[in-house]
């Protein structure tokens, strides 16, 4: 199983930024999917969750209505779009998956996890 996170970089406070998580080795249809976020400094955070069907989906308080998740079944892919972003946005994001249907931010749920694409939030 391979989670390839991608779309991060360098961007001014306010601006915007798309991540996606592709996924191999496995079908994302039967697996609920996150992002999680590490700063330096910080502990690794729960950012946003997604379930199976992608009907329901969860929020750090420090990134509701500024990012969304979503996903593509077919294209076995996750996405974060990220709004708004602040300089306290700026980490390392990693996309994480594991068999069940509910979303959760329970970190230690989740079996399967990328590599991390940086995000740098200039201010």
């Amino acid at each position: 199983v391979q989670l390839q996170a991608s779309g991060g970089g360098l961007v001014q406070a306010g601006g915007s930024l798309r991540l996606s998580c592709a996924a191999s080795g496995l079908s994302i249809s039967a697996y609920r999917m996150a992002w999680f976020r590490l700063a330096p400094g910080k502990e690794r955070e729960f950012v946003a969750a997604i379930g199976w069907r992608g009907g329901d989906s969860i929020y750090a308080d420090s990134v509701k209505g500024r990012f969304t998740i979503s996903r593509y079944n077919a294209k076995n892919t996750m996405y974060l779009h990220m709004n708004s972003l602040k300089p306290e946005d700026t980490a390392v994001y990693y996309c994480a998956v594991s068999r069940g249907s509910v979303a959760t931010s329970r970190l230690e749920y989740y079996r399967y996890w990328g590599h991390g694409t940086l995000v740098t939030v200039s201010s």
